[in-house]
């Protein structure tokens, strides 16, 4: 199958008086990296994204799961406002480092949990304990289903008897656990953004591969929004299209930059 962009869609976003695009990184602007720790910049996300920001009436925001110094790295793109940790902490256009929780509240209890799950995934192929900083990811991706499973559960129960039901919250994914705090919430950083950096006549736009970003979904649409799917297929999650991979987004973005660039030469 190939990417489904509806008329209607083209259509809003020719009529947009400016354009505000929200963009997961992994597995929406890049292909997903091999493991967390891989942090490479790739050249032709740098250039678009770089294209893009130059357009007066467009602003980007790349929103990851990421903690904030690997998505600095990934997106060294000047006037791109950064989200790390799915949004705890930011880093403006101007260059304006903001958190939006104090780091001692959280860290405690992750210090206490890091190294029982490390202790669960020693000697075990496929397994990867991920220190964010501000949350703590375990990493199944390349384990046997069986096993994954297992050490999953194993560790969802040991959080649950860290954290603080009020104070964090348990994401999941394939072959993948996480303790983040409750305000690392794509969704709620998109309306904090949209709120705090109010931009009226902005249509945004948001693009994300995976439940994390379905959570932004509504949020978007509820602000006269478009939200788009990156999926090998489509999916019931309420997206208004749907693009196929990284590399159809990223030739979708450059379609989009041309028609934008060449509306205004013509204002």
């Amino acid at each position: 199958m190939t990417s489904r962009v509806p008329a209607q869609v083209k259509e809003c976003l020719d009529r947009a008086r400016r354009l505000w695009f929200f963009l997961d990184y992994d597995g929406t602007l890049a292909d997903l990296a091999p493991t967390p720790d891989h942090v490479h910049p790739d050249p032709e996300v740098v250039e678009l994204l770089g294209g893009l920001v130059q357009v007066p009436h467009v602003r980007v925001a790349v929103i990851s799961g990421r903690r904030l110094g690997h998505v600095e790295t990934l997106v060294p793109v000047p006037g791109v406002l950064l989200a790390g940790t799915y949004g705890i902490e930011l880093q403006t256009p101007a260059g304006e480092r903001i958190n939006r929780l104090a780091y001692d509240v959280i860290r405690p209890a992750l210090d206490i949990l890091k190294p029982r799950w490390s202790e669960m995934v020693a000697g075990r192929h496929g397994f990867f304990v991920e220190d964010k900083g501000w949350a703590l990811a375990l990493h199944a991706r390349f384990a046997e289903d069986d096993e994954a499973d297992a050490v999953l559960s194993a560790a969802r129960r040991e959080a649950t008897d860290v954290i603080s039901q009020e104070v964090f919250c348990l994401l999941g994914g394939h072959k993948f656990l996480e303790v983040a705090p409750k305000l690392a919430h794509k969704g709620r950083t998109v309306a904090y953004l949209l709120d705090r950096y109010a931009w009226p006549g902005a249509v945004p736009v948001y693009l994300g591969d995976d439940d994390k970003d379905e959570a932004a979904f509504d949020v978007i649409q509820g602000r006269g929004g478009i939200a788009g799917l990156v999926a090998r297929e489509p999916r019931d999650v309420g997206a208004d299209f749907w693009l196929e991979s990284p590399q159809a987004v990223r030739r979708w973005l450059r379609r989009v930059l041309e028609r934008v660039a060449m509306r205004g030469r013509s204002n």
